[in-house]
């Protein structure tokens, strides 16, 4: 097959670093979502076997069928909104679950229309660049503030980083990566107790609508998961310079989440942190086998749906700083690119500029995360700074 004369040690790396920081940094807030629908430990690790799967399919089968690296998540801002509002509201799981197949047929809806492409195709590549080098960014300050808890294991992946950018440019996430679980094992700092084998079994939960549900969850979700997941999804695809066909990949996630909604799948969105990995030069020097990596990451997530609990414990027994710490040194090349795309342009540098500061502070406003008002920030500069300029110059 192409895919094994594609694939090597760098693209099998990105694809674990993905899974890595995309699970490790969010699982705790799926865990808070079930929670606040009073699921049970069964219920649970049904969530971890329906979004294993549809992460791990919506990326491997696509990204085999393009041959280019798509990446798909689960909604970490929309997993945000489930845990406040299913706590607030008194939902039953039944209800979260319809509310889950309403968002699903909405993104399929936005999808299948070329409704949400159609609007990123308004969006200038400064403004879009911005937007990723203000997402990514974040993990950029928390891999270095890591020092703070854990200096000596920081400065040692910052040093073997460096040496091997410039001795092994290509291998230079794996040796850190290598080099800091040894580091971290030999120190006994690796939570081993928490791993436990155990496959996941999934639980079937019958949906229930209700008015309540609908406005207080399923169109929250929606909003947040286009507006601060797909949208910087997209950007991060662009970014790296990739054509593909979007709506197409948004309708599949829709379909996915209509299907495995009722085990527990509540939002399946385009990734931009661990697109951002799998899409790098990191990932494979060649960018038409960079796909390679997505569909290791895929394989991944599969194996977290199936063994859920076993695989759940080993990527969380992983210290807390290695994680954030490989991750902004593995994204350090994609943010340094975002900002470089994003200020080429003198006309469109200030507009970018206020995209990437609104959306690198974290501000949230009616529940919506600080990517979409990153967007509508740049967009509004750009339109004051650039409205009938070029006639009137004329």
């Amino acid at each position: 097959m192409g895919f094994f004369r594609d694939v090597n040690l760098s693209a099998l790396t990105a694809g674990f670093v993905a899974v890595l920081v995309g699970f490790t940094s969010s699982v705790a807030i799926v865990f808070q979502a079930a929670q606040a629908f009073n699921a049970t430990p069964e219920l649970i690790s049904s969530w971890m076997w329906a979004l294993g799967l549809g992460m791990g399919l919506c990326s491997a089968i696509p990204s085999l069928v393009l041959k280019k690296p798509v990446m798909v998540a689960w909604s970490t801002p929309g997993a945000a909104v489930l845990a406040t509002a299913g706590l607030a509201g008194g939902f039953s799981m039944a209800e979260a679950v319809g509310a889950f197949l309403v968002c699903g047929a909405l993104i399929v809806l936005f999808g299948a229309t070329g409704w949400f492409e159609k609007l990123m195709n308004r969006i200038p590549m400064a403004i879009a660049s911005a937007l990723l080098a203000g997402v990514l960014a974040r993990f950029g300050l928390q891999a270095f503030a890591a020092a703070q808890t854990a200096l000596p294991l920081v400065l040692l992946m910052l040093a073997t980083y460096l040496v091997a950018r410039r001795a092994a440019p290509r291998y230079a996430v794996v040796l850190t990566l290598v080099v800091a679980i040894a580091f971290v094992a030999a120190r006994g700092e690796m939570a081993w107790s928490r791993v436990t084998f155990a496959p996941a079994m999934p639980v079937f939960t019958m949906p229930q609508f209700s008015f309540a549900a609908l406005t207080s969850l399923a169109l929250p979700l929606f909003v947040v998961t286009m507006a601060s997941q797909n949208l910087p999804g997209v950007a991060a695809i662009q970014a790296a310079g990739y054509q593909m066909p979007i709506s197409k990949l948004i309708t599949v996630t829709g379909l996915a989440m209509l299907l495995l909604a009722p085990f527990g799948a509540f939002a399946l969105c385009l990734s931009a942190i661990t697109a951002a990995i799998c899409m790098g030069r990191e990932a494979h020097e060649d960018p038409a086998r960079r796909y390679t990596a997505a569909v290791c990451c895929g394989a991944l997530y599969v194996l977290i749906g199936v063994f859920g609990t076993a695989v759940t414990g080993v990527l969380t027994a992983f210290p807390k700083e290695l994680v954030v710490a490989i991750a902004g040194l593995a994204l350090l090349g994609t943010i340094g690119g975002g900002l470089a795309t994003a200020l080429r342009e003198e006309a469109h540098r200030e507009a970018a500029l206020i995209t990437f500061l609104v959306t690198l502070s974290g501000v949230a406003i009616a529940g919506v995360g600080s990517a979409f008002w990153g967007v509508v920030a740049g967009a509004l500069a750009l339109f004051v700074q650039q409205y009938r300029r070029p006639r009137e110059a004329s």
